[in-house]
């Protein structure tokens, strides 16, 4: 077991004789089987030996499962797994990650340097990046953070790098230079990733810094919108699992999804997502078109300029009839709408019947007066 680093204070550090529970595995919960980890871990483990295998398995699951709740417990499951496997890359990454999260950041360190020499990813460098300036090391952090491997990163990684880089301009009192560390190309607030309500926040967080709260408020908003079009954060469905899945698929596309401006809305609606989200028109569309945009965008742009149109979730009718019915309803100049006595759909007073405007309007010309039922 990994020496703990000095001045870490995890479970049971306060008890007299620690050797007596040094190696005692901590208990895993009865539901947890091991099989629910992912099939490249699984692989991994397929160089132990089947018993040993599964206890490896059952540890790491309680380690994901406690990682943000728990996480001196989560960095018990994955220590009790490094006795076992210590040699698994998996395992390794395990450990620095409930490291990382239990504040323990000279172990967290050691294992995900550890891991990146096993397989050669540099997924993790933004939190090493991180360690190192939590131990007071700023001019290692900013070497690693500067380095040819930082370059190389994918855009989620570039991401949690601009965060901690930002953090380390705020932590030496350069408010501006949080702003400049976070203007990134990824900070596109018309376009929407699985990163993106995190980066949207931090800029937020940073503008404040500087005194550009209206500025801030929108990009919160803007976070909430992201949200909402991804299907994350608060917006998020049960998780289900199903421990035969295939691979799973990429639910966002490559391009990203088409995100509203929340700009207009009114500041009080700031904590109401839905409030913000039926501002926008529509939480998200396919992000095939403008791939070209300012990674800033312009907030006070004209909104004549972004795309009207709403597009579907990827569910297509299903005969002929529901076809007609669909452009009949785009004619009338009607979007889908599951809910068409809100106040955004028409006002107060629903259109229970809106194919008999044109009848209307024939009755009104006959008699010589305006026809057609008054609008909100």
């Amino acid at each position: 077991m990994p020496d703990r680093a000095e001045g870490y204070r995890g479970p049971r550090a306060d008890r007299d004789d620690v050797s007596t529970h040094r190696h005692r595995a901590p208990e895993v919960d009865e539901d947890i089987t091991g099989r629910e980890l992912d099939k490249p871990t699984r692989a991994q483990l397929g160089a132990l030996e089947p018993r040993n295998a599964e206890a490896v398995a059952k540890h790491l699951v309680m380690a994901g499962r406690y990682l943000f709740d728990a996480p001196e417990l989560a960095l018990e499951h994955a220590q009790a797994a490094g006795r076992r496997g210590g040699r698994i890359a998996a395992v390794r990454e395990a450990t620095g990650l409930a490291a990382y999260e239990a504040g323990d950041f000279a172990l967290a360190l050691k294992e995900l340097r550890t891991f990146r020499r096993m397989t050669g990813a540099e997924v993790h460098l933004p939190l090493m990046v991180d360690c190192e300036r939590a131990l007071g090391r700023l001019d290692k952090a900013v070497e690693l953070a500067a380095s040819e491997a930082a370059q190389s990163l994918e855009p989620a990684e570039r991401v949690e790098l601009a965060i901690v880089l930002a953090g380390m301009r705020r932590d030496q009192g350069d408010a501006q230079g949080a702003v400049d560390a976070l203007s990134i190309p990824q900070l596109d607030k018309n376009r929407g990733f699985a990163y993106s309500p995190r980066l949207f926040r931090a800029y937020a967080e940073a503008l404040r810094g500087v005194g550009r709260g209206q500025e801030a408020l929108t990009w919160d908003r803007q976070a909430v919108v992201a949200e909402a079009a991804l299907g994350t954060g608060q917006f998020a469905e049960p998780e289900i699992i199903d421990f035969d899945d295939e691979d799973e698929t990429e639910q966002v596309p490559a391009g990203g999804v088409v995100l509203d401006d929340a700009q207009d809305t009114d500041p009080a609606e700031a904590d109401a997502p839905e409030a913000v989200v039926a501002s926008t028109g529509a939480a998200a569309r396919t992000a095939a078109e403008d791939p070209g945009d300012d990674p800033r965008g312009d907030l006070d742009d004209d909104p004549s300029e972004r795309s009207d149109g709403v597009l579907d979730d990827g569910a297509g009718p299903e005969d002929e009839e529901q076809e007609d019915e669909d452009r009949e309803d785009e004619a009338g100049g009607r979007e889908q709408d599951l809910d068409p006595d809100d106040d955004f759909e028409g006002g107060a007073e629903p259109d229970l019947d809106p194919d008999d405007d044109a009848d209307l309007a024939e009755a009104g010309d006959a008699d010589g007066a305006d026809g057609g039922p008054e609008r909100g």
